[in-house]
């Protein structure tokens, strides 16, 4: 972050310097949660949670070479003690959950605002542009390749992974220096208000919204409900006049329909017509699943761009991407470049690996909902149509957060696998939702086999791999290039899976990262 003194930092975030503070020691390291990642000059975050408390890792920060400690209490070094805080209304965060007196919520607090200074800082003095990128689906690979873009152009700083939250999104802004163009925010919501937070923290020149779909469902009621919490992203924006940028979805109408909502100039994309701002045609995919396509965009001869990120639903997260680079000032044949040369960054997400025997894993199991999982289920399909006779299997885990709505989504998991002709399900967990989803695929004429839990599910796949597929007239020697998906909620930890059916094996000539989950 940009260099501060330790008086300025309480100044700031409204805390009080400790006894043990130098109020000239300065501050001009990262910001970390992680004593052991502390380096010089840096400031530790002392965040008590429910099973660690970071106020007992003071001391080793410290010792790394902390300048400071942001805390909610003395810890005996130098520290910028928050006081506790209310909690806000309608969080339901498990950072909430596990904070009875505020403290966390004081710590919290004070990261935002000094989080909020340096954004605002670097935003006047230094030019800095900020992204915000939302949607209930393809947030974190479109994060990847809008980082990509804009690099061309400077230096750029984005979350690793999802840091899209009360705690993610101040981290990551406090990773920006005087040096730094350009911050891509992925900014999630949990309820209304939850965006719109966000937005004060970083308050965004180019806001992107992906799309509407069903993830968190059950938390908000509605996809209209959901649409009115992703629009407080454009409504944060600045007007025209003062360079805000709204990047809409024409494909998505509750998308498109955020246009009045906005005071910025709205530019839209669509990877299915024309009629857009920045679309694509010629649109085709490798065997694996990798996009080429033509990108159209105002006022530039057409580029051909090839994805080295996987599934279709790409097409879309670059078209999002290439709109933001040209907005910003990026020449379209450096946008489709950067696009072409692009991997995704963040881990367990569309990460797409073949092993030196043929067999495709493709790792999606960070997160799932409705929209993930058709996209997953679509790459698995389209990659094992590309080789005839190969099996495609599917190891699925529940997906969180549908409410009422589980078992129907879950059962209509089993038609699309159909739809795809995936030949083997390994089902993981048991519940109803997860017994819908097995007997629809049953129905389906889909080879079905459950699983307790990552281990059992481990096993079984490696068994149904070890067993060389029946062709039309009867066992055959094959070349082993069956393809895996591996998708759940992250809290399933299904990623072990596709970690252990690559763990021994060397890679042959796919080793691939991209975002199916949203």
């Amino acid at each position: 972050m940009i260099p501060l003194e330790l008086a300025a930092i309480a100044r700031i975030t409204g805390g009080r310097l400790s006894d043990d503070a130098d109020p000239h020691a300065v501050v001009d390291g990262f910001v970390e949660f992680d004593s052991r990642k502390i380096t010089p000059g840096g400031l530790f975050v002392a965040l008590p949670g429910k099973h660690v408390d970071g106020h007992n890792f003071a001391r080793d920060a410290i010792a790394q070479g902390a300048a400071g400690v942001l805390a909610a209490k003395d810890v005996g070094v130098a520290a910028v003690i928050m006081p506790k805080a209310a909690k806000r209304e309608g969080d339901n965060s498990g950072l909430a959950a596990n904070d009875p007196d505020g403290s966390a919520a004081g710590v919290v607090s004070g990261m935002s605002k000094l989080a909020s200074y340096v954004a605002s800082t670097l935003t006047a003095e230094h030019g800095l542009s900020i992204v915000g990128i939302t949607g209930s689906a393809g947030k974190t690979s479109t994060k990847d390749l809008v980082a990509s873009v804009l690099s061309a152009a400077g230096q750029t700083v984005a979350p690793p992974g999802s840091f899209n939250n009360e705690l993610g999104h101040p981290y990551t802004v406090l990773r920006c220096t005087e040096s730094t163009k350009f911050l891509v925010a992925e900014m999630s919501a949990r309820g209304i208000g939850h965006i719109a937070h966000l937005a004060t923290i970083a308050p965004p020149k180019f806001g992107v919204v992906l799309n509407i779909g069903s993830a968190h469902l059950g938390e908000f009621g509605s996809k209209e409900n959901i649409a009115a919490a992703k629009g407080e992203l454009v409504e944060a924006l600045p007007s025209a006049a003062e360079g805000g940028v709204a990047i809409l979805n024409a494909d998505d109408p509750l998308v498109a329909g955020m246009a009045p909502r906005t005071r910025a100039r709205v530019v839209t994309f669509s990877g299915q017509h024309g009629a857009a701002d920045y679309y694509a045609t010629d649109i085709s995919l490798d065997d694996v699943t990798r996009a080429s396509f033509t990108l159209h965009s105002p006022h530039n001869e057409p580029q051909r761009v090839e994805l080295n990120v996987f599934g279709a639903h790409q097409v879309s997260n670059a078209l999002a991407a290439a709109a933001v680079g040209i907005e910003s000032g990026i020449d379209a044949a450096t946008v489709a470049r950067s696009l072409s040369s692009a991997h995704g960054e963040s881990g367990n997400r569309m990460d797409v690996q073949t092993r030196a025997d043929g067999v495709t894993v493709i790792n999606d199991a960070y997160n799932a909902n409705p929209d993930s999982m058709r996209a997953g289920i679509a790459a698995l399909g389209f990659t094992a149509a590309a080789r005839p006779g190969v099996r495609s299997i599917a190891v699925l885990g529940e997906m969180g957060e549908l409410g009422g709505d589980s078992v129907s989504a879950h059962r209509e998991l089993g038609n699309e696998l159909a739809r795809y002709r995936v030949t083997h399900l390994v089902a993981v967990g048991d519940n109803d939702a997860m017994d819908a989803l097995k007997d629809r695929a049953r129905d389906r004429g889909i080879y079905v086999a459950s699983a307790r839990d990552v281990e059992e599910a481990t096993s079984l796949v490696q068994a149904i791999l070890s067993v060389p597929p029946m062709g039309e007239e009867g066992w055959y020697e094959r070349d082993a290039r069956d393809v895996v998906l591996v998708k759940a909620s992250n809290a399933l930890g299904l990623w072990a899976v596709a970690n252990a059916l690559l763990r021994g094996h060397s890679m042959g000539v796919h080793k691939n990262f991209g975002d199916g989950e949203r």
